[in-house]
């Protein structure tokens, strides 16, 4: 790097402020650097003045690639606990990977870890009884990973990882650089310390879908195959599958080709479209359905649905219209007399299981409804009518569910004017605000919902049915709204300053993660992040008017 941006580096760093421990009277700096293949190289540096430390920084930065990512912290609070204290500590953070403080096992800080690299090598893990969102994560020290990874770091191990009396937790400030933009890191939220502070959030927003797109597009095989995911921490790929994400995941793909304007990707979307078709339709007396290892989801018709449909529209291409005509015809099979959906049934249609999960019956009406606008066919408003009046009839505005609210905000463009469905996807919403607030883990599904729900209450007005919203604060969900996108950018994107950690940092860029589950990212993550950032962007920035 050359001198100039160094000494840049080094005024962003000492703006943030703080960098001598009086207590010990030191200054206590990690410097992280990565070629973007690897992952980062942490040094911790120690001394009586800044001014000793940085030297270190700024030789090491002198033989540093221009275009490497490059953090740069400085310890700020440092607390010493018992390491039965310690242990009791990180056993009560309720979710895996929510431990958010550095931790060294000594007093010079030579066995450091810094949150991102215990994160990035898996360094906590959970007991084996831990059942994500149903339980504690009771998680502990995996001693011999701790080991090998600073082996592999220093050089060397002491011993002192495992015997010494006491455990030390520290905070960071600092700031990062991809070696053209530097960014103060965050350390206001808790839930997004360490991630960049956003000076632009329209630009960031279209950057992080730009990228998104292109991590998606890339997990599609030559075949038209996912790869389905990865664990990054791992350095695991997931070998499972599911169907219905197969094609719910191409829908969000297509949402991201027709921001990015990238449509030489539809060519790749059209083969995996036919690869899905080929090896999971299970046809029936002339109506079609997905066949996702031997059950048959009324989801996973809705989602087929949808994808079918939107390639269709975007493309003019009508090459899959007898597959839709054909999936439209299953629907029936699903519809008991007395209305009600049936979710799952077996491959010769017997029924399975009643009721799976709540997500299908928006999933089939969104489905439904974006075929109708293509076809304008009226079997199908009449099959859409006849499942939302016996949703409202069912109150199912008490699910608080993303496609439900997808699937109303859609049908108001077909019923302008039916104030029950108005009720209901009104009810479906702000009936979770308070969730949608408060929740602290990256939740991209809350954004979809909320991108839904503020169509619907812009729809509703536009109506002349805004009595409807007298008994809600629409204020507060449009500001939570807008809390939610800048909040999943954050907390679920694998940007730099976070996937410099894991192996082959670049890779992952443009995905997005579940922290709570090993930093999983798998195409459906996408899919909900990439479909709830792209329709805040566009209601938001109102992308038929301005450029991005």
């Amino acid at each position: 790097m050359q001198k100039s941006f160094v000494n840049q580096l080094e005024h962003a760093l000492v703006g943030t402020g703080n960098l001598l421990d009086w207590g010990t009277n030191t200054v206590t700096l990690a410097l992280s650097v990565s070629d973007r293949r690897h992952r980062a190289q942490v040094t911790f540096i120690r001394h009586k003045t800044f001014k000793r430390a940085w030297e270190e920084v700024a030789h090491q930065l002198a033989e540093t690639p221009h275009d490497s990512w490059v953090r740069i912290e400085s310890v700020q609070g440092v607390q010493r606990l018992s390491r039965t204290d310690f242990e009791k500590q990180l056993a009560a953070v309720v979710r895996m990977n929510y431990w958010r403080r550095g931790v060294s096992f000594d007093a010079e800080f030579k066995t450091a870890m810094l949150e991102m690299e215990i994160n990035g090598n898996a360094c906590f893990r959970p007991v084996k009884a831990h059942k994500i969102g149903r339980n504690g994560a009771h998680a502990w020290v995996d001693y011999p990973r701790v080991e090998k990874y600073l082996k592999k770091r220093n050089g060397s191990v002491s011993p002192e990882i495992r015997t010494s009396a006491f455990v030390w937790t520290f905070t960071t400030a600092g700031i990062f650089t991809d070696g053209k933009v530097v960014y103060d890191l965050s350390t206001q939220n808790k839930y997004t310390t360490g991630m960049r502070e956003i000076t632009d959030f329209q630009i960031e927003l279209a950057h992080s879908i730009d990228v998104g797109e292109t991590f998606l597009r890339h997990q599609l095989r030559e075949d038209g195959q996912f790869i389905y995911g990865y664990f990054p921490a791992r350095q695991l790929v997931l070998k499972n599958y599911n169907m219905i994400r197969h094609f719910s995941s191409l829908y969000a793909l297509m949402e991201a080709i027709e921001f990015t304007g990238r449509t030489e990707g539809y060519a790749q979307v059209k083969q995996a479209l036919q690869w899905g078709i080929e090896h999971a339709l299970l046809e029936k007396d002339g109506a079609a359905f997905i066949n996702d290892k031997g059950e048959v989801k009324l989801g996973g018709q809705g989602m087929l649905m949808l994808a079918l449909s939107k390639y269709q529209s975007l493309t003019g291409d009508a090459t899959f219209a007898p597959v839709l005509e054909k999936v439209f015809k299953c629907v029936p099979a699903f519809i008991q007399p007395d209305g009600k959906l049936v979710h799952v049934l077996n491959p010769d249609l017997s029924v399975k299981n009643a009721f799976r999960i709540i997500y299908y019956e928006g999933e089939i009406v969104f489905g439904l409804t974006r075929l109708y606008e293509l076809t304008k066919r009226p079997a199908v408003l009449k099959q859409i009518q006849s499942i939302l009046d016996y949703m409202v009839a069912h109150n199912y505005g008490k699910y608080h569910d993303h496609w439900i609210s997808y699937a109303v905000n859609e049908a108001l463009h077909v019923f302008p004017n039916n104030r029950q469905y108005m009720a209901m996807g009104l009810k479906n919403a702000f009936g979770h605000l308070k969730f949608m607030e408060d929740r602290e883990t990256a939740y991209p599904t809350l954004l979809e919902l909320l991108d839904a729900a503020v169509k619907m209450i812009d729809l509703v007005r536009q109506s002349g049915n805004e009595d409807l919203l007298a008994q809600y604060d629409v204020i507060r969900l449009r500001r939570a709204w807008t809390y939610r996108a800048k909040y999943e950018l954050l907390a679920g994107s694998f940007l730099p300053e976070l996937a410099m950690y894991f192996y082959y940092p670049q890779k992952f860029i443009g995905g997005f993660h579940a922290r709570h589950d090993n930093f999983r990212t798998r195409i459906d993550d996408c899919e909900h992040f990439l479909s709830g950032l792209i329709n805040y962007y566009d209601y938001a920035y109102d992308r038929r008017q301005t450029s991005h």
